[in-house]
């Protein structure tokens, strides 16, 4: 739809207007700094940064109503470059012009409900929000749309020349930043680095498709994670994990897509997520903080963040119920199917603490909680999700298990709504599906493959056919006739298919 088609009330509104004054704020020592040059960690003290509108309250001059009418309006535009995340552009980067802004189609992917068997299995209700129909097959387009779309606002503006990105990556990090750095060639080239044999093939092919220059590192992510936080303190490279906070910015879009699919309206309803690295879930809670103080949504939904046995240093944290006594302590991680949440040290921890606070705090309650899975429920979960109609992959099994703990746990009530975070698309993880069919886990997954959820092909060849056709050599006459009746009779039979009357 064409702006003048809009009604004329609203049309002076729907583009962006707000500049915003932005600046990294630090969690450790409060300090302030300029966006103008690109930081990842407090120059100071050394923590990790948010990036905070120091003009934010402006926002308020525009009532609810009003703001809900722009964002439904905007939905409707046929303007690129706010068709994407930045159709909240005044909540993610309000000092971009539209000429910087990055889309690639990445953002407002569906929520679809689960069917009725699914929904009585687990005794809720409850949607998946797939993330993997984002175009590099996975939620971190959010958070690569963002922080490119700085990166190219830098060079534009005169603020950097040639720009290296760099991450270290289980496979969907690797893949977004690859991919929306080769659309910003020349000026900005892109490198991986990944941990050696702990990536799946369907991963690893998509830096390497998308051109970048791709490096595997013995050991795992959080070996990767400090080898490319060394050279973005020595060397000039633009670091593209989450503890880049223009990433945070961009993954916000996740939580203003659920209000608006909702009509804004967060009553009763709860989202659950993978932590990871642990960039989602403080998206994802300084997303709805945002729409809250604003007034667009008048309460704060619940947070269930997941992580697995093999992974879980938040978990950990938060089993200590007295704040006052908490220690963040990293674990070693054990083989998960859940790779992409297979993270021992998380960056953004120091963000989960303080936004869990800040969170339970405008909540009135707590509504913040970490649930602990099982691999094997993971696996099952993510199996029984794609049976019921899903492209769940093994993270959105964690998010599934998740619901069925949180529900055992008592932190939902029955009237609660739940929106299940499935992070990348299931086609990046088949190959643990083909190790569950097959069942041919390795022992340290400690996942046994149940008998009722292996599904595998079966060669149909009839020993009372004679003659196969192959490849250049067809049947012809008689003997394909009796290859069709034959083949055809042992499928009914399998099938258990009755003949039709006539």
């Amino acid at each position: 739809m064409k702006l003048q088609q809009l009604p004329k009330e609203i049309q002076l509104d729907i583009l962006p207007s707000h500049k915003g004054n932005l600046q990294y704020d630090c969690l450790g020592c409060d300090k302030e700094f300029s966006i103008e040059e690109l930081l990842y960690t407090c120059p100071s003290c050394g923590e990790v940064l948010m990036i905070v509108d120091k003009n934010f309250d402006a926002l308020k001059e525009t009532s609810p109503e009003k703001w809900r009418q722009i964002l439904d309006y905007r939905k409707m535009l046929n303007i690129p470059a706010y068709k994407g995340i930045y159709r909240y552009h005044e909540f993610i980067g309000p000092m971009l012009p539209e000429k910087s802004i990055v889309y690639l189609g990445e953002g407002h992917t569906p929520i679809i409900e689960a069917n009725h068997i699914l929904q009585q299995k687990v005794g809720a209700r409850f949607y998946f929000k797939n993330d993997g129909q984002n175009p590099s097959a996975s939620f971190k387009d959010r958070g690569m749309a963002s922080a490119l779309s700085y990166i190219q606002y830098l060079i534009q503006g005169g603020f950097a020349k040639e720009v290296l990105s760099i991450c270290a990556s289980t496979g969907d990090t690797s893949a977004a930043a690859a991919l929306y750095a080769s659309y910003l060639k020349p000026h900005i080239k892109s490198a991986v680095l990944l941990p050696h044999g702990k990536v799946t093939p369907q991963q690893l092919s998509q830096p390497l498709g998308s051109g970048a220059a791709v490096y595997e590192i013995p050991g795992v992510f959080d070996d990767c994670m400090k080898v490319v936080e060394a050279l973005s303190e020595n060397y000039a490279v633009a670091l593209l994990n989450s503890k880049n906070a223009w990433r945070i910015l961009g993954q916000e879009s996740y939580s203003y897509e659920i209000a608006q699919d909702f009509n804004y309206d967060m009553k009763n309803k709860v989202a659950i997520v993978p932590i990871g690295n642990a960039g989602n879930i403080t998206a994802i809670m300084n997303g709805f903080m945002k729409f809250y103080e604003i007034g667009i949504i008048t309460e704060l939904p619940k947070i269930i963040g997941v992580q697995s046995k093999h992974a879980n240093p938040v978990y950990q944290y938060y089993q200590e119920k007295d704040a006052s006594k908490r220690k963040f302590e990293s674990v070693i991680v054990k083989p998960s199917v859940a790779q992409a949440a297979m993270i021992g040290n998380p960056v953004s921890m120091p963000r989960v603490i303080s936004l869990v606070k800040k969170y339970n705090y405008l909540s009135k309650k707590e509504n913040v909680f970490i649930a602990e899975v099982a691999e094997q429920e993971i696996m099952d979960w993510k199996l029984l999700a794609n049976q019921n109609g899903h492209i769940a992959c093994t993270q959105g099994g964690e998010s599934l298990a998740g619901l069925v703990v949180a529900k055992k746990n008592g932190f939902l009530t029955d009237s609660d709504v739940v929106v299940l975070d499935s992070t990348a698309h299931a086609l990046k993880f088949s190959g643990f599906q083909e190790l569950y069919f097959s069942e041919t886990f390795p022992t340290e997954f400690e996942i046994q493959s149940k008998k009722e959820l292996i599904n595998r092909p079966k060669l149909v060849k009839p020993a009372s056919v004679q003659k196969f056709p192959s490849a250049g050599h067809p049947l012809e006459g008689d003997d394909f006739k009796a290859f069709v009746e034959g083949v055809s009779e042992e499928l009914a039979s399998l099938l258990g298919l009755e003949k039709k009357s006539y």
